[in-house]
């Protein structure tokens, strides 16, 4: 077994992030863990079937509130990770409150039948956009979500390939991964789904194309020559802002991406599922770029950290798969998502997050640039709203990768109180709850600080 697991070890792919096979993992786990929690996370192992970034896990928690995690051990986490659920924080009183008394009327409501908070969140949801996006369905899941929107692009166009970005993250079903792009989930998986083409994504700091024009606007050029060769795309597939890696394309990118759909008759799905609902500033993360996608895929916080909840919006001249099941999910139209779904919403538009997201945002994303200009490593700072990337490399002329600091500096916060994301290998991801005060958000800061110190 010791082989097997040093063979593990070995391929683990840690490019996309921090893995759960790592020396470092172990060294923090030997350290900071008592028996008891051990204990627990022996038969979590040994009951769960393992797979990389999951099972086996680290740590065992015990309770979750606001912008915090506690472990069985008593110690508070700042999270920014939170698998982008938390976007009102977490166990919100009026999401929890919701969720009960949505309990005690209808917990669920089975096919053929329709419930008032189903109906009452997809009224919502469409209000919510720019008018044009007039359309819902909910699945029970990020993943399912973006399996419908590729069956209803395939039904709308009468084609079947897609065009989405290497290094992207759409969900981990076999439809999904076969459109996403990060090697941990498609390695050694065998044949996915014919037709899923891939390009580079955009990205100002890293050109990918290896060459000095703007990366964005020049793999446009590249994605246009796809569509002159490719004769059958039904639809490009993005997200409006690569969340773990917090690459934020340009409003000229997108529009220019939209003309080409238009042009070649393909549909534009955007893929918010992290990153809707306030995140970036904005209700839907696309608002900032100007331009409205054919399907809109959305999720995760959606549910209020709390519920699942998933779905897609459209245009109404797109609702022509009514003789067929787009998703037909059991939980499909969940009364207690869509109750937990409707109170998010709310306490977003109450408590006025949007606005303290870009104020917040634009504070904290200052402080970061200030931390770069003191701390080499620190390649590159990025993000909009409370979502923000933190690029670290050996040398800033070359860029090369900091891998192995980035996972130092991972396990370093983690002892310090903090939880966050590695994403591409090197980057650390930032994402609070949309309910964090500036105090929390500078000791965040603090804690990054102080760990690149002691590097």
């Amino acid at each position: 077994m010791e082989t097997a697991n040093n063979d593990i070890v070995n391929k683990a792919d840690k490019t996309e992030g921090d893995v759960n096979v790592s020396q470092l993992r172990d060294n923090w786990i030997s350290e900071n863990i008592d028996e008891k929690t051990k204990e627990l996370l022996e038969l979590d192992a040994k009951y769960f079937l393992h797979q990389s970034l999951s099972t086996p896990c680290m740590n065992v928690l015990e309770s979750c509130e606001g912008s915090y995690i506690t472990d069985m051990q008593g110690r508070k986490y700042l999270d920014f990770h939170g698998n982008n659920v938390h976007q009102v924080g977490y166990k919100h009183p009026k999401v929890i409150e919701a969720v009960k008394e949505q309990l005690d009327k209808l917990p669920f409501s089975p096919r053929r039948y329709t419930n008032e908070p189903a109906i009452q969140l997809a009224k919502k949801l469409t209000e919510l956009t720019d008018g044009r996006l007039n359309k819902a369905l909910f699945a029970p899941a990020g993943t399912l979500a973006v399996g419908m929107a590729l069956k209803l692009a395939r039904i709308v166009t009468g084609r079947f390939k897609t065009i989405s970005w290497w290094d992207s993250f759409h969900g981990a079903s076999l439809d999904s991964i076969s459109v996403g792009g990060e090697s941990l989930f498609i390695s050694n998986i065998g044949p996915l789904l014919p037709g899923a083409i891939h390009v580079p994504p955009p990205s100002e700091y890293r050109n990918f194309l290896g060459n000095d024009q703007t990366s964005g606007m020049d793999s446009l050029e590249y994605i246009e020559y796809v569509f002159k060769h490719e004769p059958d795309i039904a639809a490009f597939i993005a997200e409006p802002i690569r969340y773990t890696t917090a690459i934020i394309p340009s409003k000229e990118y997108w529009q220019g991406l939209r003309s080409l759909c238009d042009k070649y008759g393909a549909l534009l799905i955007l893929d918010e599922i992290p990153t809707c609902l306030g995140r970036t500033g904005y209700m839907f993360a696309h608002e900032y770029s100007g331009i409205t996608p054919d399907i809109l895929c959305i999720g995760k916080g959606l549910g209020g950290g709390v519920i699942p909840m998933a779905g897609i919006l459209t245009k109404e001249e797109y609702d022509v798969a009514g003789n067929i099941a787009l998703g037909h999910y059991t939980h499909e139209k969940n009364p207690v998502g869509a109750a937990a779904s409707l109170a998010t919403i709310k306490i977003i538009e109450e408590e006025n997050i949007l606005e303290k997201v870009k104020t917040l945002g634009e504070w904290s994303l200052h402080e970061f640039k200030c931390l770069q200009a003191k701390r080499n490593i620190i390649g590159d700072v990025r993000g909009i709203g409370l979502l923000m990337g933190v690029e670290l490399v050996k040398d800033r002329a070359t860029k090369e990768p900091a891998n192995e600091e980035a996972e130092k500096i991972l396990y370093k916060s983690l002892s310090k109180g903090l939880s966050f994301k590695i994403s591409g290998g090197n980057v650390l991801t930032l994402m609070p709850p949309l309910t964090i005060t500036q105090k929390e958000m500078q000791k965040a800061i603090s804690i990054i600080d102080e760990c690149i110190c002691e590097l």
